[in-house]
C-alpha cells in the first residue's frame, strides 16, 4: 500500500488548505492512490435587518418589494452581476492600484467592475448597463464559482 494513504499529515495539511482558502473539497493522486478531503459548506444565515421590518408592516411599493428581495437573495435582484466563469476575483488591476469601483459609485454601461483569472488569464467584468454599484460581494483574491453574484448594480 502506498505512504499516500496513510501520511496523516498529508490529510491534515489538506484539511489545513480547505479551511484557508473557503474551498469544500480537495483531492491530491500519486500513482495509482488518490486522498480527497471533503468537508461540508459552512452555512451562514444572516437576520432580517431591522429596516425590512418596519417596511413589511407599511404598504409596500413595487421599488420597496425589489429592494427588499435584493437585500435576502441578491441573485434575484434584476441588476446582478453573475460570475461568466469560476476563478480568482481582482478589484484593482495590480495589488497597489486604487480598486476598480467601489459601493455606493456611479457605474456606467460597459465600465469594469473587477476582473477574474481563469487559467492564467485576466477577464474583465464589466457593468451590464448604467446605475449605482449597490453591493460589492466578492473580496480581493477570493475564488468565485460559475453564476456567483458577485454585484448587485441599482
Amino acid at each position: 500500500m502506498s505512504r499516500l494513504l496513510l501520511d496523516a499529515e498529508t490529510i491534515r495539511a489538506l484539511a489545513d488548505i480547505l479551511t484557508e482558502t473557503g474551498l469544500t473539497e480537495i483531492e491530491i493522486a500519486e500513482k495509482d492512490s488518490r486522498i480527497r478531503v471533503a468537508r461540508a459548506p459552512a452555512v451562514v444565515q444572516a437576520a432580517a435587518p431591522a429596516s425590512l421590518a418596519t417596511t413589511a408592516a407599511a404598504p409596500a411599493s413595487a421599488d420597496a418589494l425589489q429592494a427588499a428581495a435584493a437585500a435576502s437573495d441578491p441573485a434575484r435582484h434584476p441588476g446582478a452581476v453573475k460570475s461568466p466563469m469560476v476563478g480568482i476575483a481582482y478589484l484593482s488591476p495590480e495589488p497597489s492600484a486604487p480598486s476598480f469601483v467601489v459601493e455606493g459609485q456611479q457605474v456606467a454601461a460597459g465600465q469594469t467592475l473587477l476582473l477574474i483569472e481563469a487559467m492564467k488569464t485576466f477577464n474583465q467584468i464589466k457593468a451590464p448597463r448604467a446605475g449605482t454599484l449597490r453591493l460589492l460581494l466578492v473580496a480581493s483574491g477570493a475564488p468565485v464559482e460559475f453564476d456567483e453574484v458577485l454585484a448587485v448594480i441599482d
